[in-house]
């Protein structure tokens, strides 16, 4: 298979620059279909890998939100982006708790990578009845769902905007000789009026609005709650988010096409607007060390440190400290936590209800 950064280089020069948006759609597709990213010998790790606690508490909340939704029967539990399947796996195990849940629910996985299927395949073989994939949300059979994205929203991809003397013009990646560079588009846009400063970035979350939009849809038509983690903060914000991770490290987002991880931080308060545009009601934002307290994790590590050995108490404690860590680079801190719910549905364990005015 020919290189991706040898195939972007033939198209730049033939069509000329494209969007930072086509750019990060074309890497990412690339990547993900081509590899297991997560772990210790992958380039990034999320929660659900760190430690079972993450994904047993989110099957906790599961459950008592399907009682307060009514038991609806049959309900569609979905993962948006469900790595190697591990929360998926761990949210089940937690559900046993409560068989008229397993009886009524059934599993939907939106994955389009081959590589990452397998993975779930795996993990999933002995969750006690079928799994279907999808490649779309759109694709997941109708009814009432409850829905889990974690660290899926910043792996769709941005337009980004700079603010210059001419206007807002839009951030393009091109050519100079055999490198790609990020350049401007001469012609400002016109639609995004004047900036206040010279400099600034403006990121738009197209995709991500896109998705979202259809979600809060269903979720308002069919009933449902979504649950969004990722790390990310409540605009409206200027900056330039975009990161590339190889390995644990960053890297320059242009070096490695298609080999190394792009993400941005979500702006939550754009899924909000999407989701509230949309009739849905909206509950959070809250830190995910706040979440995750507010569900017992405290109590769920001391419960597993009792049955543990010296260290393995010692591993839990680690996990604990670091999903519900403080500070600005922590992941309890920069992660956050928003839910989107049918209107009818009044509160969600953890999360305070949004004024639809947000």
């Amino acid at each position: 298979m020919k290189p991706l950064k040898d195939s972007l280089r033939e198209m730049i020069a033939l069509e000329g620059p494209i969007t930072v948006e086509r750019y990060m759609s074309l890497c990412l597709a690339h990547y993900y279909a081509t590899r297991d990213p997560l772990g210790a010998t992958g380039d990034f790790t999320t929660s659900p890998e760190i430690s079972q606690m993450f994904g047993e508490l989110i099957g906790l909340w599961m459950l008592e939100v399907w009682n307060g939704m009514g038991r609806p029967a049959p309900c569609r539990l979905v993962e948006l982006g469900p790595g190697r399947g591990t929360l998926m796996a761990d949210l089940l195990r937690a559900t046993r708790l409560l068989p008229d849940f397993r009886a009524a629910a059934s599993v939907h996985l939106v994955e389009t990578s081959p590589a990452l299927r397998q993975r779930q395949r795996a993990a999933l073989a002995s969750a006690g009845g079928p799994v279907e994939w999808h490649d779309r949300i759109e694709d997941v059979p109708p009814g009432p769902i409850l829905l889990v994205a974690n660290e899926f929203f910043d792996a769709l991809p941005v337009r980004q905007f700079l603010a210059t003397g001419r206007g807002w013009c839009e951030r393009l990646v091109g050519l100079e000789g055999e490198r790609l560079i990020f350049g401007l588009r001469p012609e400002p846009e016109a639609a995004l009026g004047n900036p206040l400063r010279d400099g600034d970035v403006m990121e738009w979350p197209a995709a991500s609005v896109d998705v979202m939009s259809a979600l809060a849809g269903r979720i308002a038509r069919d009933g449902g709650t979504a649950l969004i983690l990722d790390y990310g903060y409540w605009g409206p914000a200027f900056g330039d988010t975009l990161q590339a991770l190889k390995r644990h490290r960053s890297v320059d987002p242009l070096e490695e096409p298609g080999e190394a991880d792009l993400t941005t931080h979500v702006d939550f308060h754009r899924l909000a607007q999407a989701a509230l545009a949309c009739k849905a009601r909206v509950h959070g934002i809250v830190t995910q060390g706040d979440f995750l307290q507010a569900l017992g994790i405290a109590a769920r590590a001391a419960a597993l440190k009792a049955r543990a050995t010296p260290a393995q108490a010692d591993d839990i404690d680690r996990a604990l400290a670091r999903l519900t860590e403080r500070g600005a680079t922590g992941m309890g801190e920069l992660f956050k936590v928003l839910a989107v719910t049918h209107e009818g549905v009044q509160a969600v364990p953890g999360l305070p209800a949004l004024p639809s005015s947000s």
